[in-house]
């Protein structure tokens, strides 16, 4: 049996912790760093994730990881100037595929990414490596690293930061076991592919579901698989935008992932994107400053601002956010109730996936056709405990 030391369980009080294989090697090697359990979990449940949304995209994935959830997932598609302003790029600076992919899936919930556990599909180059060094991170996963990217990761969190390489070929077993409180669950891993074959059958009177809503339909599935349960995701050009995990109800998963959403679309907008931060003013700083002035909460503008800065009025808000469209929601069960698509619909939504199956599905696909709206019901349930 193959065995790591981990510095404790879930909570320092916590020994004894181990990292263990009961046959062959482990598939992954700690470069830097010391791994707790947690950065374990996330590390493992990240690099799944990316794993499988390149295998359904064929694009290459970066994960933001936080808690056993993703914060945020994507794909690498170009960043266009407002993305750029948005997640403080430069516009005459370069980006791999890889730190593109980095920067969306980062950029998509900021504060909840502070100091999250990072996972990419492909190699870390120094590309991607510089812009991880900005962030507040607590570690990273990927299937291999350039030397000059593994030389600017080893310098983070005072060269503490940890840094995990897994071997891409590694397939685990079909059967996996949990110990809870001294007994054993046992069951078949969750190992089926969320690809263009599952966005079907299409339930609603509107048929039409263009590429762009299937790639993101694909992101949104594919996030909702790593997710504790309840979840639901929004998902738009690529990008999870809006992650509602582990809550109790159904309409509070969609509540809190088109609140997120909402956020992230309002964060895009010229408003925002002109705030007259002063000079110097970090970039958690200003994540900070900017959520809170979103959600009508800034009282210290004087000091963050060169001038005098008015609140963000109803009126605004509900400008940006009825240009919104196009945006797309999964969810990992059923709609119990219609008030899950007039919220989603709310925020833009106009394509949704889910595995149906609810004694109200009439009513839930009644909403859809009065909203236009295209949804699939593909019998697929995504939970995750």
């Amino acid at each position: 049996m193959d065995t790591c030391e981990l510095k404790y369980g879930l909570n320092p009080h916590q020994e004894a912790a181990h990292l263990s294989i009961e046959a062959g090697n482990l598939p992954l090697t700690i470069l830097n760093g010391r791994a707790g359990y947690i950065n374990i979990l996330d590390a493992l449940l990240g690099w799944q994730l990316v794993r499988d949304l390149q295998s359904a995209t064929s694009l290459v994935s970066a994960a933001s990881f936080k808690h056993a959830s993703p914060a945020g997932s994507a794909v690498a598609l170009k960043l266009d100037s407002r993305e750029r302003a948005m997640y403080f790029i430069d516009e005459g600076e370069a980006l791999s595929e890889q730190a593109t992919a980095f920067v969306r899936a980062r950029g998509a919930d900021r504060l909840s990414s502070f100091g999250d556990f990072i996972a990419l599909s492909s190699m870390c180059d120094e590309s991607t490596a510089r812009l991880i060094a900005k962030e507040v991170s607590d570690g990273i996963i990927a299937p291999a690293y350039e030397p000059s990217a593994l030389k600017i990761l080893r310098r983070k969190k005072q060269g503490s930061y940890l840094i995990i390489q897994i071997d891409p070929s590694y397939e685990p077993p079909l059967m996996e076991r949990r110990t809870l409180f001294g007994l054993t669950l046992t069951q078949n891993r969750n190992v089926i592919t969320l690809d263009e074959r599952i966005l079907t059958p299409i339930v609603t009177a509107n048929t039409s579901l263009p590429d762009t809503a299937k790639l993101d339909l694909l992101v949104a599935l594919n996030t909702l698989k790593y997710t504790q349960s309840n979840s639901v995701c929004v998902a738009v050009r690529g990008q999870a935008i809006g992650v509602g995990a582990g809550q109790q109800s159904r309409i509070g998963c969609v509540r809190l992932a088109c609140e997120k959403a909402d956020l992230w679309h309002l964060r895009k907008s010229d408003l925002i994107l002109s705030l007259p931060f002063k000079e110097g003013i970090g970039r958690t700083v200003r994540d900070n400053a900017i959520d809170q002035y979103l959600r009508g909460e800034l009282t210290r503008g004087e000091e963050l601002f060169t001038g005098s800065v008015q609140p963000l009025s109803g009126d605004e808000r509900r400008s940006i956010l009825a240009a919104i469209d196009e945006v797309s929601l999964a969810s990992d069960a059923f709609f119990p109730f219609r008030d899950n698509i007039d919220r989603a619909y709310r925020s833009g939504v106009r394509y949704i996936a889910q595995s149906g199956g609810s004694v109200r599905d009439d009513e839930v696909i009644e909403a859809c056709d009065e909203h236009n709206m295209v949804m699939i019901c593909n019998k697929i349930r995504l939970f995750v405990h």
